[in-house]
């Protein structure tokens, strides 16, 4: 008789992802309050000691998932872009689309982190760099628009992009958190857009759809 394989010892790094994956499941179905390092420990398959063998606090784990959503966001819309090449409209919209589409396809995670803002020096921080980056990708892109005629000068770009992201940011939680006033079953892409090419562009250069 042939003899069985024996199941692979889970490694560090398996169990690693194994917390990170519980984290993110159970966070769609409970606040981050209610999760605790044991709900995180059993979901994983190992103790509350070796939990904190990989992590040493639920903190930890959040910021971790960020951090990995954030690298996640970076590389799609790279990818994205190149993709787009040079028409400067689609390069617009899919930097956009891919921020917004991997932020909503992580809702728990970002509710999560904004419950535990507050109380968290490092979750800030981490969060105001995800920005800041967001912000100088798209200081870049307004600054060139401006210098080759195409998007009219008098606001600043720098400022121009730090405004558009907080705009940004904030309506996509908005809709994530469910607040009212709501945009309802309008796709917040097509408003972010329209928004952003008349800030941009002083018209709808950038093809948000009509009556968004």
């Amino acid at each position: 008789m042939a003899r069985r394989r024996r199941s692979r010892r889970p490694s560090g790094d398996d169990r690693e992802k194994a917390i990170l994956a519980t984290a993110e499941q159970l966070l769609e179905t409970r606040t981050v309050r209610d999760v605790s390092i044991d709900d995180l420990a059993r979901g994983a398959g190992i103790s509350r000691p070796t939990f904190y063998f990989y992590f040493s606090s639920k903190e930890a784990v959040i910021l971790s998932l960020l951090d990995r959503v954030a690298e996640e966001a970076e590389q799609v819309r790279a990818a994205a872009l190149a993709e787009a090449g040079d028409d400067v409209a689609a390069l617009w919209r899919r930097g956009l689309e891919t921020i917004v589409d991997t932020f909503v396809g992580h809702r728990a995670l970002v509710l999560a982190v904004s419950q535990m803002m507050p109380d968290s020096a490092d979750l800030r921080q981490l969060w105001s760099l995800i920005l800041s980056g967001f912000v100088d990708d798209v200081e870049l892109g307004i600054r060139s628009e401006q210098q080759r005629g195409a998007a009219p000068g008098g606001v600043e770009a720098r400022h121009l992009a730090v405004a558009l992201i907080a705009m940004t940011e904030r309506l996509v939680y908005s809709v994530l958190a469910g607040e009212e006033p709501t945009l309802g079953p309008v796709d917040p892409l097509e408003v972010i857009l329209a928004i952003w090419s008349r800030a941009i562009y002083a018209d709808d250069h950038l093809g948000g759809r009509p009556g968004v």
